[in-house]
């Protein structure tokens, strides 16, 4: 460790592989530790035992579940959009050929007390039980706007002004009601709020036709899921970097950051040695004074002997309960995966419901999730502080991600890795074409 490095990485997860990998890459010299003995940080994916030893004190695995090496269970679950931006991280760096991924059967929304097939077409509009006979027709009409629309073609969206039309007034072109607007914001666009009704509609149209996009490549829903859960991603992006000279240390304790009389940093010390580095990356746990308390998320990891009442018998579907349809001011996210991703044992499902903490009584806020769910052989809460930099670690030299927030897919979490990237090395990541050629073919999709 006595030596100088371009950087190092603090934390192995997801994001800060990501960067590790991207920076290697680039022909950056990186040491990237992590004081866990796995990959993944909280973004791990646990065996049985792990699962039981950190989360289920004094409780062990019941014997009906199978060895403990058959699952691999998301701390922090979340599913990748086809056409979204990490997918484009992957082919660009070439890690697809490390893994292996299979389409998530379907994409569901709560209205009333039932859960919904989200419809993302027109065709599918048609026939959503979301919607009376005239409402799938408004809608029906509005998808195709949205499918044709191109911000390069001002034709496509003559009739409004993108420089100042918010998407409030675009739903209203459509004469659309508040319950179909409630399903097309927050389970297609993915908005976690309203706030996006009375901003800019360009931004919300984008993410629609991401949506859509995505639903194309594989057609049962957008999302996308790696077989053995998402502890393979900064497995493969720490490869990615071992092959570009990275140097990885599990199990390597950070005993302090260390920073010069200006407060910027020198290096990290660990077991009596010091390693310098021109900056430093990592999660909010490794710097405590440089980050500030943004909130909670509270997850419910449940393990299930049944597939979701509704889902018609989905192996993997993910399923969104708008803020408007459980009187609160958050969404709720289930994401259900199972056997069929190699991440239990055969016959088990794993769903895992998530939301943002608004009162003192966080459990029982995921009721409503917890009610759709069903039965379950186990459950077992975590609840989570959330924390985001104070700075962006330009005059510091650190550079340090944002916690994890409760939605169920890698968009938010993705665009942090865009960032993070950029104030590093100045400039926007170039995603138009790979940038490596090693040997290995790129796994495909089932």
């Amino acid at each position: 460790m006595d030596e100088e490095y371009d950087c190092i990485v603090l934390g192995t997860g997801m994001k800060e592989c990501v960067i590790s990998g991207l920076l290697s890459v680039d022909g950056l010299k990186v040491l990237h530790m992590d004081r866990n003995g796995y990959y993944g940080g909280e973004s791990a994916s646990l065996s049985l035992t792990q699962l039981y030893e950190q989360y289920a004190q004094g409780k062990t695995p019941p014997e009906k579940l199978g060895h403990p090496r058959n699952w691999n269970i998301d701390i922090i679950p979340k599913f990748i959009m086809a056409s979204g931006i990490l997918v484009k991280i992957l082919l660009h760096t070439n890690v697809t050929r490390y893994l292996e991924f299979k389409c998530v059967e379907g994409s569901y929304v709560l209205k009333g007390k039932k859960i919904e097939k989200v419809p993302a077409t027109d065709k599918e509009a048609l026939s959503s039980n979301l919607m009376g006979f005239f409402e799938k027709r408004a809608c029906k009409n509005f998808l195709v706007f949205c499918q044709e629309f191109d911000e390069a073609k001002p034709k496509t969206y003559s009739q409004f002004d993108m420089k100042k039309d918010t998407m409030r007034k675009i739903f209203a072109y459509y004469n659309l009601e508040a319950d179909t607007i409630d399903f097309i914001g927050h389970s297609i666009a993915l908005h976690r709020d309203d706030a996006y009704l009375d901003e800019l509609a360009l931004p919300t149209l984008g993410r629609i036709r991401l949506y859509m996009d995505s639903l194309l490549r594989y057609g049962k829903s957008p999302y996308i899921y790696p077989l053995y859960g998402l502890g393979e991603l900064p497995q493969g992006f720490a490869r990615l970097a071992a092959i570009y000279g990275g140097t990885y240390m599990l199990n390597k304790p950070v005993d302090e950051v260390v920073y010069d009389d200006a407060g910027n940093f020198v290096g990290v010390k660990s077991e009596g040695e010091l390693a310098k580095a021109k900056f430093v990356v990592g999660d909010p746990s490794y710097f405590p004074n440089k980050v500030k308390k943004t909130g909670q998320v509270v997850r419910c990891i449940c393990i299930l002997d049944h597939p979701i009442a509704n889902t018609k018998n989905a192996e993997s579907t993910q399923i969104i309960l708008p803020q408007k349809q459980i009187g609160r001011k958050s969404d709720i996210y289930i994401s259900v995966v199972s056997f069929s991703h190699s991440i239990a044992s055969q016959g088990f499902y794993v769903a895992i419901a998530s939301t943002t903490v608004e009162t003192d009584k966080p459990e029982a806020e995921l009721q409503p999730a917890l009610n759709i769910i069903g039965d379950a052989i186990e459950k077992i809460f975590i609840v989570k502080d959330t924390f985001d930099p104070v700075a962006d670690g330009k005059s510091d030299k650190v550079y340090i991600s944002t916690s994890y927030d409760a939605t169920s897919h890698f968009e938010t979490a993705s665009l942090d890795i865009l960032d993070m990237y950029k104030r590093i090395r100045g400039h926007d990541l170039d995603l138009t074409a790979k940038k490596t050629d090693e040997g290995g073919e790129s796994s495909g999709t089932q």
